[in-house]
């Protein structure tokens, strides 16, 4: 028995035209899943397979919660998911991807939909996913502000970066810079 056998959904034989499954993603399902992108969470995941002249639609609804690290502080964060998507499924000889049709064998007439699940949360995580502004580790918001190599200047916007500013308890120390290398922070300007 596989460790995903509980995410099979049986599509020959399908009693009805329409069957909803629901799944609960929990800690477990992602430890299982042995990803790097996602560890932990807690998503509910609505699959509503409808049988049609010579495919099954399968719909997914998720909607959650998931753990993951913050861009800036690498402190866990809740990243909320919301998501619907569409798959298409037909039964043929064995297993193949056909553009957006899935095809699985026909003998085995079911389909696992753990990695499907999986693949619609991952690809719905935000590119930049930070903390809300002041719940960022303010120890390492302020080794960021210490590191920073550019100097602001007039013309010159460093607010991209998103540091939350009302930390007035962390110290930043201003570093002399060697007027050899000042004439280097023009090359980001030149490009």
């Amino acid at each position: 028995m596989s460790k995903f056998s509980q995410y099979n959904i049986p599509l020959r034989g399908l009693a009805t035209e329409s069957q909803t499954y629901d799944f609960v993603l929990d800690n477990s399902y992602f430890q299982k899943i042995d990803s790097p992108e996602v560890q932990h969470g807690n998503v509910k995941c609505t699959i509503t397979v409808k049988k049609k002249t010579n495919l099954f639609e399968l719909s997914f609804n998720v909607d959650g919660i998931i753990r993951i690290p913050c861009d800036r502080c690498l402190d866990e964060m809740d990243q909320v998911i919301r998501y619907k998507d569409k798959l298409q499924v037909k039964l043929g000889e064995k297993f193949a991807e056909e553009g957006d049709i899935v095809i699985i064998p026909e003998s085995e007439g079911e389909i696992n939909v753990a990695w499907f699940m999986y693949e619609l949360i991952v690809l719905n995580i935000p590119l930049k996913h930070v903390h809300a502004p002041g719940e960022c580790n303010k120890t390492m918001v302020g080794k960021l502000k210490k590191h920073i190599t550019r100097q602001k200047s007039d013309d010159d916007d460093i607010s991209d970066l998103d540091f939350d500013d009302t930390d007035d308890d962390v110290e930043t120390d201003e570093v002399p810079t060697d007027p050899r290398w000042d004439g280097l922070q023009n090359i980001f300007e030149n490009n």
